[in-house]
């Protein structure tokens, strides 16, 4: 199993980062990249034409403010698609976020939050576990341990008031 981490920017890598440490957590082979949409179109477009031949089974596509990186990439494979938009400086993200939502009909991209790595990795996982029944089993625990946190800090926080 593999996924693919594409940024538009160097500058996004301090979100991004947070995408690898939970595809490591779930033991999910990963690479990252830095391409854009508009600046390197033909390297964008080669990786996406080869990225299932190369393995890729999932792609996670981080850009701002026109943020049309994850979807040039959905438009050139098969493969499943995520986009996280990145908050940018003028519009606070809301740019990046449009841009990255409002696909035509027929290129679908799942988007996550703004900044949303966390969850762009989890979404990773959750497709992922279709075909991987370790990752469905790890998803399970994750989810039942972030349950356990919770009741955990509530009962500490009942407690001590």
């Amino acid at each position: 199993m593999k996924a693919a981490i594409i940024m538009g920017s160097k500058s996004d890598y301090p979100v991004v980062s947070k995408a690898e440490d939970i595809l490591k957590q779930f033991g999910v082979e990963f690479e990252t990249r830095i391409m854009s949409a508009h600046r390197t179109p033909k390297v964008t477009e080669a990786f996406a034409a080869g990225a299932e031949e190369a393995g890729v089974e999932v792609i996670i596509a981080a850009a701002g403010k026109a943020a049309h990186l994850a979807g040039v990439l959905a438009a050139q494979t098969a493969l499943p698609v995520i986009g996280i938009p990145m908050k940018s400086s003028t519009l606070d993200g809301l740019d990046s976020l449009l841009s990255t939502v409002q696909m035509p009909k027929g290129i679908p991209v799942a988007t996550v939050a703004v900044d949303g790595a966390e969850n762009a990795a989890l979404l990773a996982v959750q497709i992922l576990s279709v075909k991987y029944g370790d990752l469905r089993e790890k998803m399970k625990a994750y989810k039942a341990q972030m349950e356990a946190d919770i009741i955990a800090l509530d009962k500490e926080f009942q407690e001590n008031r």
